[in-house]
């Protein structure tokens, strides 16, 4: 396991959602401070925002394929050649999780709907944030570390 798989695992047993357990450990290495990536990673966790759409460790991941690679400076242009390596870094990485997942997205990975408080609960009485979300946190940082 890597330095940067433990430190994700470390961020989500401490409480922190799946999008943040998966921005923070990369954040320093992008002169973000922890605080600021916590923040900013807060909503996209369960699916942003327990809307149970796209996983939050793979939106996670994909904040810090931006911090990488995305477009800070521009010629006018809408698409340039940092905002094509971006979106083909995303679009790689979303398919190389749906391939070992099934899905990208929150509801069909953990099962429950999480916006309704009874499924919620059910995900906690079941172990699936720590489980399931476990192992998507785990694999959005493999596959992360593989794209960058």
């Amino acid at each position: 396991m890597s330095e940067k798989t433990e430190l994700a695992e470390q961020y989500h047993n401490n409480g922190y959602g799946c999008g943040q357990a998966v921005l923070a450990p990369f954040a320093s290495d992008y002169g973000l401070s922890e605080d600021l990536a916590l923040k900013i990673s807060t909503d996209f966790s369960s699916g942003m925002g327990r809307m149970c759409e796209v996983c939050g460790a793979l939106t996670g991941a994909f904040m810090v394929v931006g911090l990488k690679y995305g477009k800070v400076k521009t010629d006018g242009s809408k698409y340039g050649s940092n905002t094509e390596t971006t979106y083909h870094k995303v679009a790689e990485l979303a398919k190389k999780f749906e391939a070992k997942h099934g899905s990208i997205y929150c509801r069909d990975l953990i099962g429950h709907d999480l916006s309704i408080d009874e499924e919620r609960a059910e995900v906690v009485r079941q172990g699936l944030f720590k489980t399931t979300c476990g192992d998507c946190i785990k694999d959005a940082v493999a596959l992360l570390e593989e794209t960058l």
